[in-house]
């Protein structure tokens, strides 16, 4: 059998590539899907106000999920690029010292967040009539936000190891799993969104059980071993893993700044037609991720080895495979946009209209999120890490949230679903600027 050191440094490239990419869109997908289930059954179950309050709470979820991505993706990172060189037990202290940070930095956050815990439903875009839903599923997800965590960290670290497919499997049973409870504690027990957010809960456990599997295996290198915290490792983990923070963490940014925008704007309409929008891009948004996590070990590992030639074609195929993504992703936007809101039952005429222009307008911006998010998971993934960051901070703070205001002062409410399309293509076009004046930068980078 061919081991994962072999497999990286002589398989073909776009061979290689697919088998990670494959099991990456896949589990990246299956994450997006246990949020979109939760949208789907509370809409058909509840109603579209109570959609519209998980909707609001949805950014605890995204910052929970970036905590892990931000540790996880930079430990995974510096675990690869220590396989890279041959550094066993260094790789293996990373990634025991990577599982009790994000154990410790989560743990604060969560007791932080309970303690302030209405105050944060209002913050994040909660009216007094959807602030009963926002709490009902709130409490329950920031109660089991360390369970969140470890399982996307585990699933980072075994696909590093090799195991991508494991890794996949593990989000398979959530997400069936999901599935399933959703529809007996909404519709079964009448739970309502107490429900949504416990079935969630139960089948992260149970995915979590599955990847622990990978620790079985002969050929499994992540061990946790005797640790100390070494502040230069995690400083470097977290610096590293900054921008897939910012990537999480600016999706919780959006999603509470445009609820204030159509808040401001529209009134419960808006709310109500961006929560099913948003439910929607959490899906496609994954798979842009899933492209650049397929993207990540393998660079890492290239740049560890000093493979720069073979590395720069894996880049070439991302950057390709993500611009194609972005272009289905609107051609299926502009084409299905009466689908996807029948697929959440949104009765109201006013809201559906308004829903269906915004589908439109909004997933303009997949022609560029693709280039964009391959090119700063390749920037972090060979430890470049401040042109990672500024990509993603432009395409997700610095041109979004004065597009969310700008935007409707000037032409309308309409504007707002623009605000996405204006700040991924802004960005693109600065990164060609870049890319063309300074053609023998990648080089010199990864070199």
């Amino acid at each position: 059998m061919m081991t994962t050191t072999e497999k990286l440094q002589t398989m073909k490239p776009s061979r290689l590539f697919l088998s990670y990419l494959i099991p990456s869109l896949l589990g990246m997908m299956l994450m997006a899907v246990n949020i979109l289930i939760d949208g789907l059954f509370v809409s058909h179950g509840v109603g579209e106000r109570a959609l519209a309050g998980v909707n609001v709470a949805v950014p605890v979820y995204s910052i929970l999920l970036s905590i892990s991505l931000w540790i996880g993706m930079g430990g995974a990172t510096m675990y690869s690029i220590a396989l890279g060189r041959g550094e066993q037990k260094r790789a293996q202290s990373i990634f025991s010292q990577a599982i009790v940070t994000a154990v410790l930095l989560t743990s604060v956050i969560i007791i932080f967040s309970l303690i302030f815990e209405k105050q944060m439903a209002y913050f994040f875009g909660a009216t007094d009539e959807i602030y009963p839903f926002v709490r009902d599923y709130l409490h329950v997800i920031l109660v089991a936000g360390l369970i969140y965590i470890l399982e996307n960290i585990l699933s980072i670290f075994i696909r590093n190891d090799g195991n991508p497919v494991l890794a996949t499997a593990g989000l398979v049973v959530n997400s069936i799993l999901n599935i399933i409870l959703n529809y007996i504690f909404i519709f079964q027990f009448g739970w309502g969104v107490k429900g949504a957010a416990w079935a969630t809960v139960i089948a992260t456990i149970i995915g979590t059980l599955v990847l622990l599997l990978h620790f079985r295996k002969p050929t499994n290198h992540l061990k946790f071993i005797t640790w100390r915290l070494e502040w230069a490792t995690v400083k470097s983990m977290l610096l590293i893993g900054l921008p897939s923070f910012i990537v999480e963490g600016s999706a919780a940014i959006m999603i509470v700044a445009t609820n204030m925008s159509f808040k401001h704007f529209t009134g419960e309409l808006g709310i109500t037609a961006f929560a099913v929008v948003n439910y929607v891009h959490a899906v496609f948004i994954m798979i842009f991720i899933g492209v650049g996590a397929a993207l990540q070990p393998i660079t890492s590992y290239h740049h560890g080895a000093k493979l720069f030639d073979r590395l720069q074609t894996f880049v070439k195929i991302a950057v390709w495979t993500g611009f194609g993504i972005g272009l289905l992703s609107f051609l299926v936007g502009s084409l299905a946009s009466d689908v996807f809101i029948d697929l959440f039952a949104i009765q109201n005429e006013e809201v559906a209209a308004f829903t269906r222009k915004g589908i439109v307008l909004f997933f303009i911006g997949y022609l560029f999120l693709g280039v964009n998010m391959v090119y700063a998971e390749f920037y972090q993934s060979i430890e470049q890490i401040r042109f990672a960051t500024l990509i993603i901070l432009s395409r997700s703070l610095v041109f979004l949230l004065p597009s969310l205001w700008i935007l409707p002062t000037l032409f309308g409410p309409d504007a707002i679903w623009l605000a996405f399309p204006v700040a991924e293509g802004i960005t693109l076009l600065l990164l060609i600027v870049f890319k063309t004046y300074h053609k023998h930068r990648d080089q010199s980078l990864i070199s």
